[in-house]
């Protein structure tokens, strides 16, 4: 029976007869010396010029394994020609391989281009390191597409086998060491073996590590040797064979730190998954753990080899013993794993102290301790889902895939700021222009970061074109808060404040809007009238077109602009139009966006006329660093291709239709409920005493109870009585009913 490669002695050819070999099977004349290899021989053949490096194998290796390195080998060179790999050369005989008898039997002999560099190990710097990560992703890159029927190949030192090293671990003679291996593979059996399956595969080199490559005086690879482990393996695993050989011989308190910057290069060519970064230090460890293990059995075997079988034995000790002492959980910490997610009481503790008492309390009487978000659902520290039918931001639902690669590839290729010109930018000025009503004139777009800022910039345009200085908004609106814009949102206002230069009047379909009256009281120094389309902060209400008509037309006549803030009702959210203005068939002289603009990326938006815009830039020019910056803009430009594609508009109609009508139905049960106010993915549901009185204390208990049921809504209005409903647009029939549910039966446990 053959054995296998680490099991068949190595050959022992003299280097005169090495450099007799060469001469006959290659014609390559010259001096042959040794550069030292675990189960074959490798000689550098020097004849004064190009030179080369010869390989005889021992007699384990097969035919096919050959084909695999050197049509791997070929590959890579076709597909990325500036890789420095060592090419095979033919023999005389024209093939890659010739065999020549020795006194053992016949060796197979393959010659490979020289390749000109230096070795190196713990001296190389930061640079260095990041380049050696990024090489080695390039090489698995080239390596992405190829295959060979032979790269199913099983060899002990495959990480894959790491659990098959346990009969050689008896040779390790120190019972303290036996230990640490032991646990490494302890460990591996338990994290990394039902896993594995699930890794990023393909056939990857094996073995690039230190000892495989030459380098040049800069520290970054020169030359790329031996595929002698090539397989079919997982990506991460293959990494963390060149990982483990580039924390060799580091001082402890630099071990973690070059780790991490080589998986930088790395994750500059191939972002690593969170699996593969959960598990990327137990195959470190695992890599260690063959080193030190492998060597102890073949030292036994081959002991005329030991000091090149033993060469990386002290390092990798060094480093079992200081992963040993860290502990595994850390040390995986340390090289990127996921952390597990802190106490939720702890963590509200860290936040009182580190926030401090100006930072808004909590929503819910429990905290929620949010670790991931898929479409309608999040996910909490315990493993629970919860139904998020309150989060307008996530308007294509949490973590929507379209969205986050917008933003994930952009951000790999370039992110920078607008005195730049860049695509993305002027691509989601054009898209937000033509989503304006035809005739509106709306033609001139201002990217900020968020509804308060694109707010108080339009404040500012409406004081340049209009020379007035105060504003009117609704009696509970909130749009933002900033220091202007704080004066424009009563909601947050403190008990009798009340700004100079701001009135309020009653939102339309309340019994009348005193706009008269407001203006009065401005003496004639109206500069903007702000409507959110959908009167979120007043209990959420959706008068006629007639009456919000009125509005814009008093506002206009006392010389003030009409601002239509679409920052919680806009991007389809009332199932009718992409913006609620559009309804009430008036056309607003600046419209604002922000909140689910970008999906929870930052970015929002004013747009407006030029001659508004002129007015502003004729004392002043507006800069934001960070506004429309290339990955924002590519955010924003994902969420409206994620709402025309999935007909999030239109799903909003339809889920929304049926939500209202559940509620409505619920209603005639329900006495607490005064009213249901709805439009699209938008509900107000109004709770009142038998006598009229709004309820609030019901409100905020049916909140909390929900929240104990795995549904998240909120409450607004002036007395906060409205539950508050406004769903991602990806809510379904199905979301819908589990809410109807759930609130039917909370109410009916507190009525």
């Amino acid at each position: 029976m053959t054995k296998s490669v680490l099991e068949a002695p190595p050959p022992r050819f003299s280097a005169d007869e090495v450099a007799t070999i060469a001469a006959a099977l290659f014609g390559l004349e010259g001096r042959a010396t040794d550069l030292g290899s675990e189960r074959d021989q490798t000689f550098l053949i020097d004849d004064g010029g190009a030179g080369g490096v010869l390989k005889i194998s021992n007699l384990g290796e097969e035919a096919a394994v050959l084909e695999l390195e050197t049509e791997a080998i070929l590959h890579v060179a076709r597909v990325d020609p500036e890789l420095p790999v060592a090419h095979p050369r033919l023999a005389l005989s024209d093939e890659y391989w010739p065999r020549y008898d020795g006194p053992d039997g016949p060796h197979y002999v393959r010659l490979f281009e020289r390749l000109h560099g230096r070795s190196g190990g713990p001296e190389l710097d930061d640079r260095a390191l990041f380049a050696y990560g990024a090489t080695h992703a390039r090489l698995n890159l080239a390596l992405h597409g190829f295959f060979h029927p032979a790269a199913g190949r099983k060899l002990l030192w495959h990480l894959a086998a790491a659990a098959d090293l346990r009969p050689q671990v008896s040779a390790i003679v120190d019972p303290s060491r036996r230990r640490l291996v032991e646990n490494v593979l302890d460990r591996y059996e338990e994290r990394v073996t039902p896993r594995w399956p699930m890794l990023r595969a393909q056939v990857v080199h094996g073995d690039l590590n230190l000892d495989n490559v030459l380098l040049d005086d800069q520290g970054r690879i020169s030359g790329i040797a031996d595929f002698g482990d090539i397989a079919f393996g997982a990506q991460v695993a293959d990494f963390a064979v060149g990982v483990a050989s580039l924390l060799r011989g580091r001082p402890a308190d630099d071990v973690f730190r070059a780790g991490r910057i080589a998986i930088d290069g790395y994750q500059s060519r191939i972002p690593l998954e969170p699996l593969e970064l959960d598990v990327l230090a137990d195959l470190v460890a695992a890599r260690l753990a063959a080193i030190v293990t492998i060597s102890a059995w073949r030292v036994q075997r081959y002991p005329e080899n030991a000091a090149y079988i033993q060469a990386w034995d002290d390092d990798s000790w060094q480093l079992l013993e200081l992963f040993d002492t860290t502990g595994y959980d850390e040390v995986a910490r340390e090289f990127g794993a996921p952390r597990s997610p802190v106490p939720t009481g702890e963590l509200a503790r860290r936040r009182s102290e580190a926030l401090g008492p100006a930072l808004t309390d909590l929503t819910y009487r429990r905290p929620v301790h949010v670790v991931r978000g898929e479409g309608v659902w999040l996910f909490d520290a315990d493993g629970n889902r919860l139904l998020d039918a309150y989060n307008n931001v996530p308007v294509v639902g949490h973590c929507h895939p379209r969205v986050t690669e917008a933003v994930v590839r952009q951000t790999r290729l370039l992110n920078t700021h607008a005195r730049y010109l860049y695509e993305p930018l002027i691509e989601l000025a054009e898209r937000l222009v033509a989503t304006m009503p035809p005739g509106s004139g709306l033609d001139t777009v201002m990217l900020v970061n968020s509804g308060s800022e694109a707010n108080e910039l339009a404040w500012r345009f409406a004081l340049a074109a209009t020379g007035g200085q105060a504003g009117i908004v609704t009696e509970h609106a909130y749009h933002g808060v900033t220091t202007a814009i704080t004066d424009f949102s009563p909601e947050e206002w403190p008990s009798g404040f009340r700004p100079a230069n701001v009135e309020t009047i009653a939102p339309p379909g309340t019994g009348g809007t005193d706009m008269q009256a407001a203006l009065e009281r401005l003496q004639g120094r109206l500069a903007a009238t702000f409507i959110d389309g959908a009167f979120t902060s007043d209990g959420i209400r959706f008068p006629s077109a007639e009456e919000v008509a009125a509005l814009v037309e008093e506002t206009h006549a006392a010389g003030g602009l009409f601002v239509a803030d679409e920052v919680q009702a806009g991007h389809g959210r009332t199932g009718e139009h992409l913006w609620s203005f559009v309804r009430y068939g008036v056309t607003p002289d600046l419209v604002t966006l922000g909140k689910p603009m970008g999906n929870g990326y930052p970015v929002a938006a004013v747009i407006t006329r030029r001659e508004i815009a002129d007015s502003l830039a004729a004392t002043t020019r507006v800069f934001s660093t960070f506004g429309g910056n290339p990955v924002a803009a590519q955010a924003a430009l994902a969420v409206l291709d994620v709402i025309e594609d999935g007909r999030l508009v239109e799903n909003a109609a339809r889920v929304g239709s049926r939500l209202a009508s559940s509620l409505d139905a619920l209603r005639a049960s329900a006495p607490s409920i005064a009213e249901v106010r709805r439009r699209g993915l938008l509900v107000g549901i109004e709770l009142a005493m038998p006598d009229g009185t709004p309820d609030p204390e019901l409100a905020e208990r049916l909140v909390n109870d929900l929240r104990e049921e795995g549904i998240l809504i909120g409450r607004t209005g002036r007395h906060e009585n409205v539950l508050k409903i406004r769903p991602p647009l990806v809510f379904a029939d199905e979301h819908a009913d589990v809410l109807v549910a759930a609130v039917s039966g909370a109410v009916a446990a507190r009525t």
